[in-house]
């Protein structure tokens, strides 16, 4: 069965050159590295869905990781270089990475958030941890527990009663868009992604990002230039886009990527995948919290559900860090 390998890969510790003190004993929590992506991510979906009228999506998708790949440089530079012979060496998986997991995804949601309805998107989104498990058993021949298997279809069922606000007839009433094959398309592709972080280089964490971070902006960087130039849809100058890139520069980038990706260590890429069930829940909190909808019927029962999922599938793995 496919397991986490965080034994194997370089950035585990203060040993070989990951975060020391608060930051190493943070870094070693299975469960903290499992939830803060979707909590980022819940909220990068949220605003990008915002500011689909305002800020351009290929432009948010670029200016969010270039701005990423600047702040690593000045934290991290110096690691990087000592780093980079075996990035050149890898350069086959990292590119790969780089194109799956930066410069498709985020920019095939923002620009499919133009054309597509949350609902749909959501449910597109939930589909990511099956996609995930097809994907590892494509790529690896991985085999699937029945626990697991079990623990994905429970936090399936309870994403879907969130987003369909408790009312599984809206998934027939579902009318498909272009945007709604771009979502897809990006699902496929980050799933991929999750599958291939066992290969990746034995590099720090940080280096690793800095390379698909700055990767993924050039393959970007095209694309910016037609929106801006041709297509007619500059980055506007405004504090509205100024606090929107600087959001996903930070949480939904940097924190999350690192998180997700240790997780991926710690848990697998089957098991981590089902943090994407919790966006429902962190996406209906923070709206709570936030825009003061009221908590329901279809929340009481979809996050137990999620939890239930979610604690069946990976209870073996917290077991054996």
């Amino acid at each position: 069965m496919e397991r986490g390998r965080a034994t194997e890969r370089a950035g585990t510790g203060p040993a070989d050159g990951g975060p020391g003190g608060l930051a190493a004993r943070l870094y070693r929590q299975a469960w903290l590295m499992f939830v803060l992506p979707p909590l980022f991510w819940s909220g990068n979906f949220v605003l990008g869905k915002a500011v689909a009228g305002h800020v351009p999506p290929v432009g948010l998708a670029f200016w969010r990781w270039t701005g990423a790949l600047l702040i690593l440089l000045v934290l991290f530079g110096p690691r990087l270089r000592a780093d980079l012979p075996e990035l050149r060496r890898r350069w086959p998986i990292v590119l790969i990475l780089a194109a799956l997991g930066i410069g498709l995804y985020n920019t095939l949601v923002y620009i499919g958030l133009g054309t597509t309805s949350v609902l749909n998107a959501l449910v597109l989104q939930s589909s990511t941890p099956v996609v995930i498990v097809a994907a590892s058993v494509l790529v690896y021949r991985d085999r699937i527990g029945l626990r697991q298997a079990a623990g994905i279809a429970v936090s399936l069922a309870g994403a879907l009663a969130i987003v369909t606000r408790g009312d599984p007839a809206a998934l027939l009433d579902l009318r498909l868009a272009i945007g709604d094959a771009l979502i897809l398309l990006a699902v496929a592709g980050y799933a991929l992604y999750t599958v291939l972080l066992r290969d990746r280089p034995a590099v720090h964490p940080m280096s690793l990002l800095i390379a698909t971070f700055g990767l993924g902006a050039a393959m970007i960087l095209p694309f910016y230039l037609h929106e801006s130039l041709v297509a007619g849809r500059p980055m506007p100058l405004d504090g509205t886009a100024a606090w929107a890139v600087a959001y996903v520069c930070v949480f939904p980038s940097i924190l999350a990527y690192v998180a997700f990706n240790r997780s991926v260590e710690l848990l697998g890429a089957n098991r981590t995948g089902l943090a994407f069930h919790l966006m429902p829940v962190f996406g209906s909190l923070l709206a709570i919290l936030l825009l003061g909808e009221r908590f329901e019927g279809h929340h009481a029962v979809g996050i137990p559900l999620i939890a239930a999922g979610i604690l069946l599938a990976t209870r073996r793995a917290a077991a054996r860090p």
